[in-house]
């Protein structure tokens, strides 16, 4: 579960915004409250916070967003619930506030609006309000049982690191069982093994690297591995002749001829030019 914070001053649009029923709007916490609509519950926070006219920003507002698969299990006294124990959290239970849920796409969430004037007149402090209803979200998860943003980083990362070794494994895969000698007969041979080999175009409409795409990933070569480069997978596809290469064609990218960036040919064409005179100086020495 994601909580975000921060102060406001546009309290009624917040709130309007909040009961828009459009998003499959739903009240589902409302505390020292008694308006039904955004004036009627503007009105009231204003009657509060007229005590404080130093205080600009004087609304919170707070997004609480529970994994998608929590979402779809949570009941209305489910978000109560949540939206009770996160004020707790922030120290802000004796407060006007009013919460809604949005239904209005898959993963639900909460919208919840306090006033930061107290009764008193005393403006909550908002100092690193961000990381504290992180701070406080992550608390109510674990109170509640529910996915913490922890445990969703580490879901993510096991998961990358998976769809990384796969595309690896194709990867290589593609050279040995098609040996295409060309970035062109690359790219056609990692379709087939089910990856899509997408060039990085730069500003100067040069191809400057590659990207993987995957499994719903999308991955630059360096992030897959740090052999998959452009200069690294140039070096294994014109490598193969033992001959060193002057320049290297355009990749045909939707029927058009796009070259490679000045720095990555010059990359290949000296990776190249240095295997093969080590294969030359070992074959001379008999290695």
């Amino acid at each position: 579960m994601i909580g975000k914070g921060k102060a406001i001053a546009h309290t009624q649009a917040s709130v309007a915004y909040g009961w828009n029923q459009e998003k499959g709007a739903e009240v589902v916490f409302k505390q020292e409250l008694v308006g039904d609509s955004p004036n009627e519950i503007t009105q009231e926070f204003k009657m509060v916070q007229d005590q404080n006219y130093h205080c600009q920003k004087n609304t919170l507002s707070f997004v609480i967003s529970p994994t998608i698969e929590d979402g779809k299990r949570l009941q209305q006294k489910d978000f109560e619930m949540i939206c009770k124990r996160f004020l707790k959290e922030m120290k802000l239970e004796q407060r006007q506030a009013i919460a809604f849920v949005h239904n209005n796409k898959e993963h639900a969430h909460i919208h919840l609006y306090v006033n930061r004037i107290d009764f008193r007149g005393v403006a909550y402090n908002d100092s690193f309000i961000g990381k504290r209803s992180q701070y406080a979200a992550e608390k109510v998860a674990e109170q509640l049982q529910l996915t913490t943003v922890k445990q969703v980083q580490f879901e993510k990362q096991f998961l990358l690191k998976e769809v990384r070794q796969e595309i690896k494994r194709r990867h290589e895969l593609s050279l040995k069982q098609f040996t295409p000698k060309n970035f062109e007969s690359y790219i056609k041979a990692m379709q087939n093994n089910g990856v899509k080999v997408l060039p990085s175009i730069n500003k100067s409409g040069n191809i400057q690297g590659f990207r993987f795409e995957f499994n719903g990933y999308n991955l630059k070569g360096s992030e897959v591995h740090r052999s998959m480069t452009g200069g690294n997978i140039g070096q294994r596809l014109y490598g193969q002749s033992n001959s060193v290469i002057k320049n290297i064609a355009p990749v045909k990218v939707l029927d058009k001829a796009i070259p490679l960036a000045p720095r990555l040919a010059l990359s290949i064409v000296k990776k190249v030019a240095k295997r093969v005179v080590k294969h030359s100086i070992d074959a001379g020495i008999g290695i």
